[in-house]
């Protein structure tokens, strides 16, 4: 029977997540928009890094971090009184990490695609550095914004090694929608499976839909 928790979970855990790395992403944006130094490239670097890298070993990782034996898991266990591990605390951890790329990338190409004219405009008419950056930078970059607050959410509501590997598959805690879908399968209930991955399909079908719709409306204006 189908459960709407794994869904109602996995759009919380994707909006948290698209809140804290949106907060989280822009100044460390801003600092990698900036000229190309070996210190940058470094931590771009490590920005990418989960692009590329099985989710699994980013949960087997967090996994080994957060163990209640070892010291960040006693110290956390301690001051809260409750583990990281497999609870909804490690999911969005782990799930911060996984999308960072999603995120910082997209803000990083739009601040750099600002002409530098309109930047040293600015700086001209006597503007300091934050009011160039929230007047004139952010607002010139919110087709990038979007993209990235769009991309972030869409992937953190699919993820599933991470989420698997950190949180574990525990019903109303960590039982994310793709959970759920490969918990269905290895019990051999294919009618349920199917209805979360054809929910799984529309919502991603939407998302695109919508960065199309954006794209192209940003076109059309900005042909007039």
């Amino acid at each position: 029977m189908m459960d709407w928790s794994p869904l109602i979970l996995s759009l919380s855990l994707a909006a948290s997540t698209t809140i804290i790395l949106f907060i989280l992403s822009l100044p460390i944006a801003i600092w990698l928009s900036r000229k190309n130094s070996f210190g940058r490239s470094i931590v771009d670097a490590i920005v990418t890094l989960p692009m590329v890298l099985p989710p699994t070993v980013i949960g087997y990782y967090l996994l080994v971090a957060f163990n209640p034996e070892k010291n960040l898991g006693k110290w956390y266990e301690k001051i809260f009184h409750s583990q990281i591990s497999f609870s909804f605390t490690g999911i969005l951890i782990g799930s911060i990490i996984y999308s960072l790329p999603f995120m910082v990338r997209p803000l990083k190409v739009g601040l750099q695609n600002i002409p530098k004219n309109i930047v040293d405009a600015s700086y001209t008419l006597g503007k300091s550095y934050w009011e160039t950056l929230w007047k004139i930078k952010i607002p010139n970059c919110k087709n990038a914004i979007l993209t990235g607050i769009i991309f972030t959410f869409a992937h953190t509501i699919g993820e599933f090694g991470v989420v698997l590997m950190i949180g574990g598959n525990i019903p109303n805690k960590t039982q994310t929608a793709s959970i759920a879908l490969y918990n269905s399968v290895e019990i051999f209930d294919y009618k349920t499976a199917n209805t979360y991955a054809i929910i799984m399909i529309l919502f991603s079908f939407v998302t695109i839909i919508t960065l199309n719709i954006f794209s192209n409306y940003k076109k059309i204006k900005t042909s007039f």
